[in-house]
């Protein structure tokens, strides 16, 4: 048993001065105590770890590679070319040694946790690997290495379009048919075993990329033990939606309610054109919308119903999904900023009058991504694991500051990194803003780079 004390900490009830958190051996908080005179003295501020609930680590190593201007305008589907491209050299090594950096990176920035929605399963010529689940093992070994908790979702991808379209040449690295993903999926749950950090869920890439017949016999499948959270990219772009009405005459979200139990164990990633209807349908059924602001502002993807949803207490969480920011607090900013400049006002996400926007963006964040992760995590409290951050009330971004004052400065007054700190399963894994492995984890990252850029 360890315990350690904090000046100040972000408690279930609310804020409270000199707390001391014990964790157990097995990595849990055993308890908190206010006021408290045992453990050794750490000096900031205590919050509950949040989760980084979209991610492909691939596309980290692509990061600010596709901001040139192309022949024709640019949209999400010209830089998805791009991003196919890139991805014919990337083999497994590659993946860990960039999936490694990525994690190292999400550790400072305050994640604790990860869910690696991972779909690059074969070899370039579509071969499969030996072992077949070769790919999301290496993000698996990333994660550990690094010690960050990790959600696998190892990705349904069959499909080339709406409909059962075959997969084009540059897809061919992702499909699978339900008995092979079936076989990824026992494999990451036995690599797994049980380590209280790794959970195993299942995603469907897309309306775009499975059948309803198809994902169907999946999930059938999986409910034969724990489903585990399952996550799906839905509605992101006007195209998708366009094509999803000339196939099946009703728009993508319609479409996934009219034919899935959707409910609390779902996540639907991204979400961002929905009528007002399915704002209310996603919202009354407890499932997470997993918002990437910074990747759908990159992308230009449109803006996500946030005023309605949030008024609706819908569940949602935030992914840093391509990588172009790893940083909570970025996500968060511009998730208040683009409805800011949206609906032409301010605090739009505060939850109501005299509210602190940061911390009810914060707290809806920790909780949707902890639900979305399918993790016991996300609260300051006994039976909860001991996933937290700490921010550095000396830096002077925070200076004099408490309380919610804390989150609202953290979130909205710059881009300085204030994490001091972050315990995953009770682990001191950053300390004073560095990681022990960090000087390897680097050099591999580079290297690597330089063996992808070479081969390009």
């Amino acid at each position: 048993m360890t315990t350690l004390r904090f000046q100040q900490a972000l408690l279930p009830d609310g804020w409270s001065d000199d707390v001391a958190v014990e964790i157990s051996d097995n990595g849990d908080i055993a308890a908190v105590h206010r006021t408290s005179s045992d453990g050794e003295f750490r000096p900031g501020c205590l919050l509950p770890g949040i989760a980084n609930l979209h991610s492909h680590a691939h596309q980290r190593a692509m990061a600010g590679l596709a901001e040139r201007a192309g022949e024709s305008d640019d949209s999400f589907w010209t830089w998805r070319k791009t991003m196919y491209r890139f991805l014919d050299t990337i083999e497994p090594e590659h993946l860990e040694a960039i999936a490694a950096q990525l994690y190292l990176e999400m550790l400072k920035a305050g994640y604790t946790r990860v869910a690696e929605f991972q779909y690059l399963h074969h070899q370039s010529n579509g071969r499969r690997y030996d072992d077949m689940a070769e790919m999301s093992l290496r993000t698996l070994a990333a994660a550990n290495e690094v010690g960050l908790g990790i959600t696998n979702l190892p990705v349904h991808y069959q499909f080339g379009g709406f409909g059962g379209q075959p997969p084009t040449d540059q897809q061919r690295r992702f499909a699978n048919d339900p008995a092979h993903l079936l076989q990824i999926i026992d494999r990451l749950m036995s690599a797994g075993g049980d380590n209280p950090n790794v959970v195993t869920g299942i995603a469907a890439h897309s309306l775009r990329a499975v059948t309803k017949e198809a994902f169907t016999e999946v999930l059938g499948e999986m409910t034969r033990g724990d489903l585990g959270p399952v996550h799906i990219h839905i509605a992101e772009q006007t195209k998708e939606v366009d094509d999803c009405v000339a196939w099946s005459g009703v728009r993508p979200v319609e479409y996934l309610y009219n034919h899935f139990a959707v409910n609390e164990h779902w996540c639907l990633i991204h979400a961002t054109h929905m009528t007002e209807a399915e704002t209310t349908q996603v919202a009354d059924s407890r499932a997470v919308v997993g918002l990437c602001p910074t990747t759908e502002g990159n992308l230009g993807d449109g803006f996500f119903n946030a005023v309605e949803y949030m008024r609706q207490k819908g569940h949602f969480g935030i992914g840093s999904d391509s990588h172009i920011s790893i940083s909570p607090s970025e996500e968060l900013r511009w998730y208040e900023y683009g409805q800011r400049l949206l609906h032409r006002g301010r605090n739009q996400l505060s939850g109501g009058y005299s509210r602190s926007t940061g911390r009810n963006l914060f707290e809806g964040a920790v909780a949707g991504g902890a639900q979305a992760c399918g993790h016991r995590s996300g609260k300051i409290a006994a039976g909860y694991r001991a996933d937290f951050l700490v921010l550095d009330l000396d830096h002077p971004l925070l200076c004099e500051r408490s309380g919610d004052e804390i989150i609202d400065s953290w979130l909205f007054s710059g881009n300085q990194n204030t994490v001091r700190d972050v315990y995953v399963g009770g682990k001191h894994v950053i300390r004073e803003g560095r990681h022990l492995q960090e000087a390897v984890i680097q050099n591999n990252f580079k290297r690597t780079l330089s063996v992808l850029r070479s081969a390009q």
